[in-house]
This record gives structure tokens, sequence and C-alpha cells, in this order.
């Protein structure tokens, strides 16, 4: 316990994260996709929809490989990796502490005698260490959303941040101090789904795996675990991702009326103009990322485990 589930956590995390970085970034790409469509306001809600005379009417939605390659094309290979500086840190941050938080609960609350640990306290283990993490690296995430998205604003628009440090300190300056926790409930919310499906979802498959004796417990079974805990993540976290991203990712000046009031009212407008399905935007780049991201962090967890497995801090 103590020190050493924050450092296998915390390095596990940065690897995943590094690896996938490319496939966030997509993932915010298209979330933020159709933000600004305008919608016949002469209708009912139910009957609202774009026309093709719509003025500026906005550009068609693509998929995955679309995104991808038009951001290459407009932007150059090197894009893919914008903001992997605020990654790092956010990794650092949050899923350290996330990380190291589960592993110090789990080892509290699994009962001494069967070594098992009911998944109702799995799920409440992964929410409280995923909520005190998200709060404490919510700033890195607003910056990280933020690189992300620069490249699709127009010249005159972009923040041109330099470095994840850069993000920061012109947000502090511009928008206050509390521009680094915009969106923090939404941060929480998300981490909270995140953590507690996600690390409860690997432990259960894995557990299940090797009582039945389906595999042993090596590299099948945590790839196995971690894909699978993956993709339930992706399901529980989307719909609040979606929000988060348009919420951190909104432009606030003085004298103009934000483009959203807060997380219910970005709900409310998003569902209006792009539908329901709209909260579930990027859900392939997201199963795409999440599943290869918590694959990594599993697979380099273990490993990690065993390389600080005979040191103690």
């Amino acid at each position: 316990m103590g020190l050493k589930g924050f450092a296998e956590g915390g390095i596990a995390s940065i690897v995943a994260g590094c690896s996938t970085h490319p496939l966030d970034l997509i993932k915010v790409r298209m979330q933020l996709q159709g933000e600004s469509a305008p919608i016949q306001t002469n209708l009912r809600p139910a009957l609202a929809f774009q026309t093709s005379t719509t003025v500026n009417a906005p550009p068609l939605r693509v998929g995955v490989i679309g995104v991808g390659s038009r951001l290459i094309r407009d932007e150059g290979l090197r894009a893919l990796f914008s903001g992997v500086s605020a990654t790092v840190l956010r990794q650092t941050l949050y899923s350290t502490t996330r990380m190291g938080l589960y592993d110090i609960l789990k080892g509290k609350w699994t009962d001494p005698e069967t070594k098992t640990m009911p998944l109702t306290k799995k799920i409440g283990a992964g929410a409280i260490a995923g909520a005190i993490g998200a709060a404490v690296g919510n700033p890195a995430d607003v910056a990280m959303v933020r690189m992300q998205a620069d490249g699709r604003l127009t010249l005159a628009e972009r923040r041109n941040y330099k470095s994840v440090l850069d993000a920061i300190t012109q947000m502090i300056r511009g928008e206050g101090v509390t521009s680094l926790w915009r969106g923090s409930s939404l941060t929480i919310n998300r981490a909270m789904l995140v953590t507690s499906s996600q690390l409860a979802s690997y432990d259960s498959v894995k557990e299940t795996i090797l009582e039945k004796g389906l595999l042993e417990d090596g590299l099948g079974t945590h790839v196995l675990a971690s894909f699978a805990a993956g993709f339930v993540a992706s399901v529980a976290s989307n719909p609040v991702d979606v929000i988060k991203t348009r919420v951190m990712n909104m432009k606030v000046e003085a004298g103009v009326a934000p483009p959203y009031k807060g997380a219910v009212d970005c709900a409310l407008k998003t569902v209006k103009a792009e539908g329901i399905m709209a909260l579930y935007k990027g859900f392939v780049p997201t199963v795409s990322r999440q599943a290869p991201f918590t694959v990594v962090l599993f697979v380099t967890l273990e490993q990690v485990r065993k390389l600080f497995k005979d040191y103690d801090f």
C-alpha cells in the first residue's frame, strides 16, 4: 500500500495515455462536430432540422477515418499529438490519484478470508477514487481539450497554446483561476463512471476467467479483461464526455454571453439541435481509444507490479 500503488498506476497511465493520444484527439474533434449548427426556429422542436437551403449550413459530419485524414491533410502529421503535454500532466494528476486510491480502498475492503471484494464495493471504490482524481486533474483536462480542439478553429480564433503550462497560464490571465475547473462537475461525474466501470469490470472479468480456469493469469487474461473493461467504460461515459468536451472548449469573452450556461444547458441545446444520439457522438473513436488505452493501461500495470513487487514504499 502507500505510494507504491500511486507510482504503479501513474506509470501505466502515462504510457497508455501517450500511446492512444491521437485517437483521443480524433474523438474530441468528432464530439465538437455540429456544435454551432443552426436550426430553424419557426418549427416545433420535434420538427426542427437542417435543409440544403439553410444559410451557412454546417459541413457534413464525417467519421473516424474522415476526421483523421482531414486533420493530417490540413494540420500535418504532428497535429495528431497536439496537446500531448497536457495528456502527460492529466495522467500524472488524475490517473495516478485514482489508481492509487482505488488500490488502497481495494486493500481495505477486500475480505481477508476469501480474498474477494463484492462488485458493489468495487464500483464504490472506483467512484470515490475517480471523483477525487478528477478534481485534482481538471486543470490539465481543460487544457488538453482546448489544445486538441484548437486546430479546428479559424486562424483568428485559435488560442495557439505553446504547451500545457502556457495554456494554464493564459486561462488564468484571461478568464481567471476558476476557468481551470470549468466543467469540473462533468469531469467528476465522468471520472466516477469511467473508474468504477473500468476498474470494477477489469477485476471482475479477470477473477471470473481465473476462477473458471478459462486462461492462466497471464497476458491473454489481462488483454481480454481490459478490453471488456474498456468497452463497458465507453458505453457508460460517452454522453457525459460529449457535454464535458463542449463546456470545456467554449470560449468565454467579457461582455458576450457564453454558448452554454452550464452542463444541463449544454445537454439540452445539444439534444435540441442535433438529436439525442448526439450524446454518443464520437462513440467509435471513444471505444477505439478506450479499449486500447485500457489494454495498454492494465497490461503495463501488471508488468510494473512485477517490477515493484520486491520493493516497499
